[in-house]
């Protein structure tokens, strides 16, 4: 892999094809990499992209880290502009090369993740010459300051679209900075569902001690302090049940010292980062998603290929992914008293949650493939590419 730095010099000249008519060249733009839902999805993009179609790079703001270094696609050119703090002067220079690498690679399109590689990549494409310049939201803005919506309004004018993953997530950003609707597509996740055909389905008795867990990062959004308050009101009627959650995050001391204190702390285990996500689910009898906020969930989907029986908070994506009794169970978000009966409902009824689970593992299978996903990318951006090749007239979609 090849820093920006390098690309400067004789030795790395650039690589961009000469044929105007040869595949899409989008350049993927992000902090750095990490094992988090937003940097999953792009990732599989990026591993399955079409070549004969779309030529993808991806940039790495930062990524120096040894965790995001580990996880740089194969047979894609990865570049770290190993940027710190935008308001460094260093940071006009590693701009200015920024720039200089988009025209040499004739890029069609850069599409940014995350607030600070928005605000440093969309103003260098602009100055570049890139015709699409991309931003990317995929949850409903729940960290967002009043600073942050300033800066994002200012972006409506040098972004060109949005791309959002699910409904909710583009009202949200319609709301909080005001783009042009017409400029936000709305592409959703896909899950790779050969990872799950392992994974047996629920039986219609739950056998042993039962267990309810979750996949998600230990962040107050998440919600997993109210699955422990959930926990605390089980308690008392199965007394035997568990809860796992597989995921890492800041909120871990507190969640363990609250746990210790309510008499928890070996029936709510935190199993840090879990590798094998199809293994971890195949344990539950229940898959739980407590957030606050989400867009469209990359746990929720899992949990539907998986064929688990789901309580979900109905935020973002979830109700549209889930009909309440059909595919799993919703609950207003922050409710621990709902949450808690909830999953009592399915732990009394495991026929009732057999059910729901092969729901929703159809479900998944019909409408949220990996493939379908990166079909809709793909036709995404050679639209953008007609647009662009054909005098700025505006193309349908295949």
């Amino acid at each position: 892999m090849r820093t920006l730095s390098e690309i400067d010099g004789r030795e790395a000249p650039c690589i961009a094809a000469q044929d105007a008519a040869g595949p899409v060249r989008v350049c993927f733009l992000i902090d750095e990499l990490a094992a988090a839902g937003t940097e999953t999805q792009l990732l599989a993009l990026i591993r399955r992209l079409d070549r004969g179609r779309v030529q993808p790079y991806l940039c790495l703001l930062h990524g120096g880290a040894a965790a995001s270094r580990a996880l740089e696609p194969d047979h894609c050119p990865v570049y770290r502009l190993h940027v710190g703090s935008l308001l460094r002067p260093a940071t006009l220079a590693k701009a200015a090369r920024f720039i200089r690498f988009l025209r040499c690679e004739r890029i069609d399109v850069l599409q940014t993740y995350f607030p600070d590689s928005s605000y440093f990549g969309l103003p260098a494409a602009r100055l570049a010459g890139v015709p699409h310049r991309l931003r990317t939201r995929n949850n409903l803005g729940h960290w967002m300051t009043r600073g942050h919506r300033r800066l994002g309004r200012l972006l409506n004018g040098i972004a060109t679209g949005s791309v959002v993953n699910c409904g909710a997530a583009r009202d949200a950003l319609l709301a909080a900075e005001g783009p042009r609707p017409e400029t936000i597509t709305v592409l959703e996740n896909g899950v790779d569902h050969a990872r799950f055909l392992a994974v047996p389905p629920l039986s219609a008795r739950i056998a042993g001690r039962p267990t309810v867990g979750a996949a998600a990062n230990l962040r107050h959004v998440k919600g997993l302090d109210v699955l422990l308050d959930a926990a605390m009101r089980l308690s008392g009627e199965f007394s035997d049940l568990r809860f796992q959650i597989a995921g890492e995050g800041e909120m871990r001391a507190s969640l363990e010292a609250t746990a210790q204190a309510r008499g928890l702390a070996d029936r709510f285990r935190l199993l840090g980062s879990v590798s094998d996500i199809p293994a971890f689910l195949g344990g539950l009898d229940v898959a739980v998603l407590c957030s606050r906020s989400e867009g469209m969930s990359n746990a929720l989907l899992e949990y539907m290929a998986a064929g688990r029986a789901i309580v979900a908070t109905a935020v973002g994506a979830a109700p549209d992914l889930i009909e309440d009794g059909v595919q799993g169970l919703l609950v207003p978000p922050g409710d621990a008293d709902r949450l808690a009966e909830a999953i009592a409902r399915l732990l009394r009824r495991p026929e009732l949650a057999r059910r729901l689970g092969e729901a929703a593992r159809r479900r998944a299978r019909d409408r949220c493939s990996r493939e379908a996903m990166v079909e809709r990318f793909t036709v995404f951006y050679e639209r953008l590419a007609s647009e662009q090749r054909f005098g700025g007239r505006r193309m349908k979609a295949a």
